[in-house]
């Protein structure tokens, strides 16, 4: 596995995890958003790895704002981070796109897409605001997710542990993935639960071979 730079169109350089044999299959992977995608880190790379094994390169390049990024994410839009993907995509001569879940919302539509889990925005806020109330039903607090939601279309709001700005808050209310003839493989697909509906960080080397398979399968 590499680890380099991508040249985000920002201005900052990002960060980015790779396997690059410059093989036939370049997949352009982009991770699940906000806490999901933190709690399938481990899950993502495995799959790298066994995409490698397959004979597929692939790259996942931090999106702006997020994991390594100096860029601050409250100033971060989809539309942004979708336009940052059309130039990684680009840079890495990526043949495919792989999205995991929210990914999905900022997947460049200019090449074969394959969507694992699809996650919408509404879906995505939705999930987000419901644990932000429970935080704040744990501190005392009676906040409700229709107070929270028109609170950030104007100030933003930190939202598992992440600080969304209004125009994303705004953004995420609607957003469905542009690529709506992408190859779709769903969880039942995978088989057991999805990784991102515990509660801490997991991983499942079952699901990362039968995923990694079913990718190898249908990529167009």
């Amino acid at each position: 596995m590499l680890t380099g730079l991508w040249p985000s169109p920002s201005g900052n350089d990002e960060y980015v995890l790779g396997f690059d044999a410059d093989r036939a299959r370049r997949v352009l992977l982009l991770r699940g958003l906000f806490d999901e995608g933190n709690k399938l880190r481990h899950f993502t790379v495995e799959l790298m790895r066994r995409l490698d094994v397959a004979g597929i390169d692939s790259f996942l390049p931090d999106l702006p704002g997020t994991n390594e990024s100096l860029a601050p994410l409250e100033r971060q839009t989809l539309a942004g981070w979708r336009e940052a993907m059309r130039h990684a995509a680009n840079h890495f001569r990526a043949t495919h796109v792989l999205a995991i879940r929210g990914g999905a919302l900022v997947a460049p539509a200019t090449l074969p897409n394959v969507h694992y889990a699809p996650a919408s925005g509404p879906s995505l806020l939705r999930a987000m605001l419901r644990a932000q109330v429970m935080v704040a039903r744990e501190a005392g607090r009676a906040d409700t997710r229709e107070e929270l939601l028109r609170r950030g279309r104007t100030e933003g709001l930190q939202l598992a542990g992440y600080r969304i700005g209004p125009e994303m808050i705004a953004e995420l209310e609607q957003a469905q993935p542009e690529d709506t003839v992408a190859v779709e493989i769903a969880q039942g697909d995978v088989g057991g639960g999805g990784l991102w509906l515990r509660v801490e960080p997991g991983h499942d080397p079952a699901q990362a071979d039968r995923l990694a398979a079913l990718v190898a399968e249908r990529l167009p």
